[in-house]
This record gives structure tokens, sequence and C-alpha cells, in this order.
């Protein structure tokens, strides 16, 4: 007889490799409104674990769990709607509604639409108006925005990925395991599609708006936190052998105070980022092949601790639920 709740229950039917048996349970438990059982199969589905991913199923499951009452996956809920995960087209307006239902309750939800109400946004969720970017380098070609973002978006930027940073990783293509990055020692994390808040939505626009790109064009945005020695050594972002090359970089600096960890580009400058600022780069030359030009470093930090979000840009459309590091 098994004992404990139906997510135990069925973890250790996985545990015993009887994930069909486990996925019986937690269906089950689902049918009979166990608001964690329909997050568990909601999740299944969104990552793949236990069969092919099948996003417009899981959106089902996160509904029935969001009807119950459950917080987090109203949040989650309002980030697939508003990137499109599951259905025909990306939808801020439906997720606008989503947020201010969920915001009734739900005091992060609330902090969300608060940053939300005061961007200067259109319909989709993409700003109304650009700072003029300045160029500080031609080869490479580097531009910078200063104050693209508020320092309340800096915020939110940083609480969303704080819980979920780790060590820096990259997959090795020898054996597709994860092994520790090679030149970045910053800890790391990647705010991928479930949750992509509608301001994290409307940062990937501003960033789309600025580079020239769509937003569809974004790998996740990825966040960075350098303690003292920390840095990311020479490199270029461009990626060996892959059909859908990394076009551009965008930066955003989320704070400042700290001393070192400036961004140094071999052959260009040498730029010590305020809160809020963004510089965009290419990181291909205009045959698309990498541009050498573009090799750049975070240097060590010497005094307290730097946080900043990456976003790299693809030459064509990028599947976020796809993303592995480095590939």
């Amino acid at each position: 007889m098994l004992h404990g709740s139906p997510i135990e229950q069925a973890n250790r039917l996985f545990a015993q490799k009887r994930p069909a048996d486990g996925l019986a349970l937690l269906k089950r438990a689902a049918k009979e409104g166990n608001v964690d059982a329909l997050m568990q199969l909601a999740v299944f589905d969104f990552a793949g674990s236990h069969g092919a991913r099948d996003l417009p199923r899981g959106r089902k499951w996160l509904r029935r769990a969001v009807e119950i009452g459950h917080v987090d996956g109203a949040l989650m809920e309002v980030a697939l709607v508003a990137n499109g995960s599951g259905q025909a087209h990306p939808d801020w307006t439906g997720a606008l509604a989503l947020l201010r239902t969920a915001a009734q309750g739900d005091p992060v939800a609330a902090e969300q639409l608060e940053l939300v109400e005061r961007m200067s946004v259109d319909g989709q969720g993409r700003p109304d108006a650009l700072p003029k970017g300045e160029p500080l380098s031609k080869t490479p070609h580097v531009v910078r925005y200063r104050a693209l973002f508020s320092p309340a978006e800096c915020a939110q930027v940083a609480a969303v990925a704080g819980p979920m940073l780790e060590p820096s990783a990259i997959v090795d293509p020898s054996t597709g395991t994860l092994r520790p990055h090679p030149v970045r020692t910053a800890m790391a994390a990647v705010i991928g599609p479930a949750k992509e808040s509608l301001v994290i939505r409307a940062i990937n626009h501003r960033l789309a708006a600025v580079t020239g790109t769509s937003t569809e064009q974004g790998e996740p945005l990825s966040v960075m936190r350098y303690d003292i020695s920390q840095q990311y050594r020479m490199h270029i972002d461009a990626l060996p052998g892959t059909a859908n090359q990394r076009i551009k970089t965008a930066i955003i600096y989320l704070n400042h105070g700290y001393e070192g960890g400036e961004t140094l580009f071999e052959h260009g400058p040498k730029i010590a980022g305020q809160q809020g600022d963004v510089i965009v780069f290419d990181n291909v030359r205009s045959d698309g092949s990498p541009d050498p030009l573009s090799r750049h470093a975070g240097l060590p930090i010497v005094r307290g601790v730097k946080w900043i979000a990456t976003r790299w840009i693809r030459e064509a459309d990028y599947d976020p639920w796809t993303y592995r590091p480095g590939t």
C-alpha cells in the first residue's frame, strides 16, 4: 500500500523505474482536484519529462491548478500567455488581465503589476519610445543606451533570477552533459519561458527594439552575479558550428557601486556601466562569420558585487524551450 502525498507516491514509482504507474497515479489525483498533482503534470509536459514535450496539454493542467487556487501557477500562466507558449500567438492583453486578477491576492503579482503599469508600452508590451544610442566603437560595433531600464526594473530581474542562481555551466559537446564553464566563474540563472513575467517580457521587447531584432530571436534572458575575483575571461559570444548564430549581444547593467568588473573589448572600449545602462554589440561580420574583433571580457571584481543580464540574439527565431547553455 502506498503512503504519503500523491507527489511522494509518484516519486517513489519513478525511482522504481515505473513511470507509467507514476503518471497514472498523478492523473488520478489530478482528476480528484489535487492541485499539486495538476502542477506536477503541467511541469512534466512543459519539460518533456516522462514523454514528449506537450505545451498545450501542460497549459490545460496548469489552468485547472490556477482555477483551484495555485498562486505560483497563476504567475506561470501569465508568463505563458504573454509569450504564447502552448497557444497560437503571444497575448499581452490576456496576460495583463490574468496578472490583474492574480494581483488581488498575491503581493508578488501586485508588485509586478505596479511595475508594468509604470511602463510606457503599447498594446503588445513593446516600448513607445527609446533613448538615442551612444556609439562607443565602430569596429567592433558597440552602442550604449543609458538608463534604458529603471532601478526598479533592474531589481525585479535580479529578484526573479536570485533563487535560481547556480555556478556557471556549459554543455560538454562530447557527452551532452553540463560541466563547469571554462571561462566564466560567476553564478548564473536563466529566466526561461515559464518564468518570463510581464516585466521580463517587456524588458525582452525593449532589448529587441534597441537591437533592431524581433523578440523571438532572443535566447532566454541570462542573469549573472559576480562576487570578488569572479570574472568572464576573454571570449566571443558567437558559437562554433551552429546553424542559427548569435548575431548580437545585449548586456544590461543591473547595478553599480562595485569596483572592477568593467566590460573590456580586446580591440575596443572599456566600459563601466551604470545601473540600467545597456550595451549592444555585433558578434558576426557582414558575411555572417564570427567577428574576432568582438572578443571581450568581464574583468574581475575588486570590491562589491556585480549583477548583469545578457540577451544573446540569434539570426532567426529561437525556441526558448530547447535552450541549453552554449548550444
